[in-house]
């Protein structure tokens, strides 16, 4: 017998509170039917495939995965290519063909506002009048509002351009995270006694305001507090690319080519030039004891 899922349908870049509406209800059926919860997303966004246009996403398709998994007990993740072929198709193939008979859909989930085939000429009225025909399940999901307006990734995109990562929080319901692999700099931290593991951002990828963040980096399954600077070093080098480099208080070790995941949770203070590195190193060691003071009271979160 071919497999049967439960899939919730959208792009979910970022995985916020309003995606989490759809996950959680793709859950909750998931279980009583007895079948595995999966989620469907994209490896590129449609704009930037339709339109052209790059859009600065909030996660990576592998992090939107993690996300999913950690978060709302994800069964499977499918990360589809999303290229002219993809956008060309049908809106009435993409949910016979590819998500009933190829996926296994017994139930799909999708919000509101959710559209989908060639020219975005499916939506959910007519998702769910078809998966009627094919004999599936269809919830929609109403949006989810937080402040008076509807909880989006262009919205926290905007919170996160400012530097407001705890705004931006309070829509995504869990800490934005950047991922990435430990590569060597110029070990300038370590000279400083504040010693840094330095992570390219992922190519697409929206950088948060530049500036310094109280934050937790994951290592495996263990968190470390960790004051974060996001930008271009101007102290230092004014690098061209975007660089992240979190300064873990109370670790020891080597972390060279390790995966870490860097959770914000706040903003410290704008990225600045100094006139020297010893006011360079100060402004790091108050930055230190900023973040261990809004960690002291806080319970250390699971992985």
């Amino acid at each position: 017998m071919e497999l049967q899922r439960v899939i919730a349908i959208g792009f979910f870049d970022g995985v916020h509170r309003g995606h989490g509406a759809l996950l959680a209800r793709a859950r909750q059926v998931a279980d009583r039917l007895g079948l595995p919860a999966a989620a469907v997303t994209f490896d590129h966004h449609p704009a930037s495939v339709l339109g052209g246009r790059a859009v600065p996403l909030l996660s990576t398709p592998e992090e939107r995965a993690g996300l999913m998994v950690r978060l709302y007990g994800m069964d499977e993740v499918l990360i589809c290519p999303f290229d002219r072929e993809t956008a060309q198709m049908p809106w009435r193939s993409y949910v016979s063909d590819l998500l009933h008979r190829q996926y296994g859909a017994v139930h799909v989930v999708c919000g509101e506002d959710h559209r989908f085939g060639w020219r975005g000429e499916g939506d959910a009225v007519r998702l769910q009048q078809l998966c009627t025909r094919l004999g599936m399940g269809c919830d929609v999901i109403p949006k989810v509002e937080i402040g008076g307006s509807a909880v989006s990734s262009t919205r926290i995109r905007a919170l996160l351009e400012r530097g407001d990562v705890a705004g931006a929080n309070e829509l995504l319901g869990h800490p934005h995270c950047l991922t990435g692999r430990v590569v060597h700099g110029r070990q300038l931290g370590r000279q400083l006694g504040t010693p840094t593991a330095n992570l390219l951002l992922p190519d697409g990828v929206l950088a948060p305001a530049y500036g310094v963040y109280a934050t937790r980096v994951w290592v495996g399954e263990r968190s470390y507090a960790a004051v974060a600077n996001v930008g271009v070093r101007p102290t230092v080098d004014g690098v061209g690319a975007v660089t992240v480099e979190p300064w873990l208080l109370d670790f020891t070790g080597n972390l060279y080519d390790r995966e870490v995941r860097v959770d914000f949770y706040e903003f410290l203070r704008p990225e600045q030039k100094f006139d020297g590195l010893d006011q360079l190193r100060q402004a790091i060691l108050l930055n230190a004891d900023q973040t261990r003071a809004y960690f002291a009271h806080r319970e250390q979160p699971e992985a």
